[in-house]
């Protein structure tokens, strides 16, 4: 292999490339989450209605389809990064994306083949935030001194995790100007990102280029794709069922994936330069810190998607907002989540370069279980003051958590190897995001198939709606309730609607039906059953991961990991051994 000679960099480099990755990993994150809010905009825009029958697969990979691409591209991303320049990749990156936002705001389509234009180039996006969430991490290990690392990983993790959040608050209000908005934003943010980024970074680590590992990369690429696509399959009704966990398809999904998943472990043994190094796992804060992440992220993602729910559905119709415009609103309630990251991340990040990452990650992530707990023991319409208090502990517990676990994971990785490492860091992140969805869609829909049916039948016919009628809209799929919710439509218009039903009662009835209480009021036994189960679990990976971060071992010495020999797949370094270099 032919070793990379580095660029020579002045002493302010380092701040420029604090600036650019963070603009990176803001734009990439923030359209990871942008359209959530704005699909109902998004939808009317291109005349498709998401909810119609054979329509909620487009639905679902609006949603899903950037989180899976993310999830198994970002460590063969990571990997190419290190073998061919991670500043040429994530270069690579911005200008991918600006692309892809250009090609997004100008769909020329209406309804399905207008819903295939955004779905194929939110993958092509997806590629291209990639590129940059797999290497700005490493690109700042490179250019900063273990001493100020903490704190430019946390500005930048800490950034990225806000981004998920403001993607939310901007995705509702320029769904309100126009639905193209949504994308028009990334435009001019890209377009710049990419050519400042062209101009002022450079290539200032040594590395190696090699092979790349075409076994590994297809069969990770194939398991990871068809693990995630079943995931997201399941959570959407099969047969007589409320979720399709029963599918063939879905079943043969989870079996090949997890089949082919355990053969690219066997492929990486076997290979001279493999694209996923298990060897590093061999290093405690390196393996400690991913697990962590990885439920932590998993628990993260059930929050956003219930705590939207929540609010869209039942909090805010309850306070007099309109069904239409909750999106908006839930976004803007949801702010001090937000707030907790940005006074958290820089500050512990910071702090952990002179004490330690252990203290700092493992005592954010038990604040995170006590925001769970706390959450659980709200009622289901709660006075905003102390929900307000429990999302800013919430956002400030992982901000504690994200940087001093990222800063810790980089820093415990030879730098050859701090691509992949990102790359391995942000594959679990991500997937514990995807997983997510599945994991506590699928929890919520089957608290509600238990208690939903029945109340809402009972609640129907008690405002004269005709039994047959009523019996017909309490037995359609809960996941289908669940996502008119989510997109802020009404939900009784939804069951309703469609068979002129809603038209045939009297104008009172009508008026109480799809009023601000009716429906809320209606479910908020079935949701809260649904919602304890959901943040019990979450609160349960947050301890394990609040254990497995303790795990970590103690504070390392300042660029004591950077002089360490790199590691070879199944032999260790002279000198101290992997795990030694991690706990020290």
């Amino acid at each position: 292999m032919t070793p990379r000679t580095p660029a020579a960099v002045g002493p302010g480099y380092k701040w420029v490339a604090l600036s650019n990755t963070t603009l990176g990993v803001l734009i990439a994150t923030m359209d990871a989450s942008i359209v959530i809010i704005s699909l109902p905009a998004i939808f009317r825009g291109i005349g498709l209605d998401p909810l119609a029958p054979g329509n909620i697969s487009y639905l679902l990979w609006m949603i899903l389809g950037y989180l899976l691409v993310s999830a198994v591209l970002v460590v063969v991303l990571g990997r190419l990064g290190d073998m061919f320049g991670r500043v040429r990749i994530y270069n690579l990156g911005f200008l991918v994306f600006a692309c892809a936002s250009v090609a997004l705001s100008l769909d020329p389509f209406r309804a399905g083949a207008g819903a295939l234009w955004l779905i194929l180039w939110r993958v092509v996006q997806a590629f291209g935030g990639s590129m940059l969430t797999a290497n700005s991490a490493a690109i700042l290990t490179d250019a900063f001194p273990a001493g100020q690392r903490g704190m430019a990983l946390g500005v930048n993790q800490i950034t990225a995790l806000a981004g998920q959040f403001l993607g939310l608050l901007a995705g509702g209000l320029l769904a309100t100007v126009d639905w193209r908005a949504v994308f028009w934003v990334s435009v001019p943010i890209s377009v710049g990102g990419t050519i400042w980024s062209y101009l002022s970074l450079r290539e200032t680590a040594p590395g190696r280029r090699g092979r790349v590992d075409w076994p590994g990369n297809l069969t990770f690429a194939a398991g990871a794709g068809f693990l995630l696509a079943a995931i997201t399959y399941g959570i959407q009704p099969y047969g007589g069922n409320a979720t399709g966990w029963g599918n063939p398809w879905v079943l043969a999904g989870l079996v090949g994936g997890c089949f082919l998943l355990i053969l690219f472990c066997f492929i990486e043994t076997r290979v001279a330069e493999p694209m996923f190094h298990l060897a590093l796992f061999r290093v405690r804060a390196f393996a400690a810190g991913n697990v962590a992440a990885l439920l932590t992220a998993i628990a993260r993602g059930g929050l956003q998607f219930m705590l939207i729910i929540w609010l869209q559905g039942i909090w805010l119709p309850l306070h007099g907002y309109d069904f239409e415009d909750t999106p908006l609103w839930a976004g803007m309630f949801m702010l001090p989540l937000t707030l907790g990251f940005l006074l958290a991340g820089p500050v512990s990040g910071y702090l952990s370069d002179r004490f330690g990452a252990r203290l700092f990650s493992t005592t954010g992530l038990l604040l995170v279980t006590a925001s769970f707990l706390g959450l659980l023991a709200l009622p289901v319409d709660f006075a905003y003051g102390p929900f307000a208090v429990l999302l800013l502990v919430s956002g400030f517990g992982q901000g504690m958590f994200s940087a001093p676990n990222t800063s810790s994971i980089m820093g415990s990785v030879p730098p050859e190897y701090r691509g992949v490492a990102s790359g391995m860091r942000s594959t679990f992140q991500n997937s514990g995001t995807a997983l997510s969805i599945g994991v506590f869609f699928s929890l919520m829909i089957s608290g509600l198939a238990s208690s939903l049916p029945s109340a809402l039948s009972d609640g129907l016919r008690a405002h004269g709606v005709p039994a047959a009628a009523a019996e017909h809209a309490a037995s359609l799929p809960p996941v289908s309730t669940l996502f008119a919710t989510f997109l802020g439509d009404n939900p009784v218009q939804h069951l309703l609607g469609p068979s002129g039903t809603l038209d045939r009662l009297p104008a009172a009835q009508q008026q109480a039906l799809t009023g601000h209480t009716f429906f809320p009021q209606l479910v908020s036994g079935p949701f809260h059953h649904g919602l304890t189960i959901v943040f019990g679990v979450a609160a349960a990976m947050a301890l394990v991961s609040a254990v497995a971060s303790a795990l970590r071992g103690r504070h390392r010495l300042p660029d004591e990991g950077a002089r360490r020999p790199a590691p070879l797949p199944g032999k260790t370094p002279a000198g101290p051994s992997l795990d030694e270099q991690g706990s020290r």
